[in-house]
């Protein structure tokens, strides 16, 4: 049980630090911070605008592959792996 227990919390560790990258990029970055970061140009593009409209969306996708690497760790490591 005791396994069990410290399996969970790292899940949780995990799920903690990437939604709270996903919370920064979609919410603070696209919407809070939109109208500073509008004044940076990339490609042509305004970030802030970038952020809002395809960045939250690139980088959520990208947390998905972490997500799953890291939890293929996991379970290796604690033998739960099939």
């Amino acid at each position: 049980m005791k396994n069990a227990e410290k399996y969970w919390a790292e899940n949780l560790k995990y799920l903690t630090i990437l939604l709270s990258i996903w919370f920064l990029v979609s919410f603070v970055f696209g919407i809070l911070l939109v109208d500073q970061l509008n004044t940076i140009k990339i490609g042509g593009f305004k970030l802030g605008f970038w952020f809002a409209q395809q960045g939250a969306i690139y980088v959520f996708v990208i947390l998905i592959f972490v997500y799953v690497k890291l939890m293929n760790r996991l379970d290796k490591k604690y033998s739960l792996d099939s």
